[in-house]
C-alpha cells in the first residue's frame, strides 16, 4: 500500500487544474462522480411541520342562561332529551348546564337555535 502521507504531499503540489483534471480523470476510471451529494432541505422535514387540523365532529349544548321564558325553554329541554318535567326544569335552572353531549354539529345547531327561539342563552362547545 502506498504510503498516503507522501501521496497528500504530492497531490498538493498540483495546480488548480491539474487537481481538477485529475478528479476527472479518476471519476471516469471508477465511475463514481466527486460531486458532494445534496440534501432536500425542505423535503421531509417539512411535510412532518405540517399538520393537518382537524375538525371537531362533536358538540356539547350547554345552557348559559334561561332568560325571561323559563317554561319554553323546559319545553325544548324536554322535546331534545328524555328528560321529565323535574329533571327538565332542573336543568333550566342550572347554568351550565350540558342539554345534549356528544352530538353532531347539526343537532347541535338545530338544539342551539330551538333554545335560543324560546329564549335562553346558548353556546356550543
Amino acid at each position: 500500500m502506498a504510503d498516503l502521507v507522501k501521496l497528500v504531499e504530492e497531490l498538493s503540489k498540483l495546480s488548480v487544474l491539474e487537481a481538477a483534471e485529475l478528479v476527472k480523470d479518476l471519476e471516469e476510471k471508477w465511475g463514481v462522480s466527486a460531486a458532494a451529494p445534496v440534501a432536500m432541505a425542505a423535503g421531509p422535514a417539512a411535510a412532518a411541520v405540517v399538520e393537518e387540523v382537524e375538525e371537531k365532529t362533536e358538540f356539547t349544548v350547554v345552557l348559559k342562561a334561561t332568560g325571561p321564558k323559563k317554561i319554553d325553554v323546559i319545553k325544548v329541554i324536554r322535546q331534545l332529551t328524555s328528560l321529565g318535567l323535574v329533571e327538565a326544569k332542573t336543568m333550566a335552572e342550572t347554568a351550565g348546564a350540558h342539554v345534549l353531549e356528544n352530538v353532531s354539529k347539526d343537532v347541535a345547531n338545530d338544539a342551539k337555535a330551538k333554545l335560543v327561539e324560546a329564549g335562553a342563552e346558548v353556546v356550543l362547545e
